[in-house]
């Protein structure tokens, strides 16, 4: 059976004020009026760790453990990317290395396009399967960890469409939609997607 959060401060394991916003106002959502107080690894000045994993859910992990450990306080963390089958599932964990060193997410999805055109995927849904990940590590100060692993299944289109959302959805288009994840709102999109699943299943194991 998993731990269940039972404190009152949560350090969320990033430096990105717009990840740690999208997370306070995903589990606000989820969790309602609970009283825990959300922090950032940025806001607490902690420094961030090398990651140095080959799964997302070494990742996560070794993000939430340096969090919680810097801080002595339960930390979460989230490690998430995309894996493409007809690339041998690349980029997965290197998916935001594949955005080169300006961070670009349209330097990513047209590498992913050059990729196809050298190995000659043909243009199907099928041919171009994807699958978007994002696995969630919530570590208390004695070390102990849980982890639950959310996925989004769908295919790359090209050109990129739409202009919510961020990273890899303008050419992710979920199975059964005929919409890219950046066509759809933000609560259409948290229905469905890795991230929303992945909250869903945390705020059932450990916070409810």
């Amino acid at each position: 059976m998993a731990r269940r959060f039972d404190g009152k401060k949560l350090v969320v394991a990033t430096h990105n004020r717009g990840k740690a916003a999208e997370i306070r106002s995903m589990l606000g959502s989820l969790l309602g009026p609970l009283g825990i107080e959300i922090v950032s690894a940025g806001e607490l000045g902690l420094t961030a760790p090398e990651e140095t994993g080959t799964t997302f859910e070494q990742n996560a992990t070794l993000k939430a453990l340096a969090a919680c450990r810097g801080s002595g306080l339960p930390a979460l963390a989230d490690d998430s990317g995309i894996s493409v089958a007809a690339l041998d599932d690349q980029p997965g964990v290197y998916s935001a290395d594949w955005e080169g060193p300006e961070r670009s997410a349209m330097v990513a999805m047209r590498r992913i396009q050059d990729e196809f055109s050298r190995r000659a995927v043909p243009d199907t849904e099928a041919a171009r399967a994807a699958t978007f990940h994002c696995v969630l590590a919530l570590a208390w100060p004695d070390d102990h960890v849980e982890l639950v692993h959310g996925t989004c299944d769908g295919s790359i289109v090209w050109p990129p469409r739409g202009t919510n959302g961020h990273g890899y959805d303008p050419c992710f288009q979920p199975i059964g939609e005929r919409r890219t994840t950046a066509e759809m709102s933000e609560d259409e999109k948290n229905a469905i997607s890795h991230r929303g699943r992945a909250f869903r299943l945390l705020v059932e194991a450990c916070f409810k």
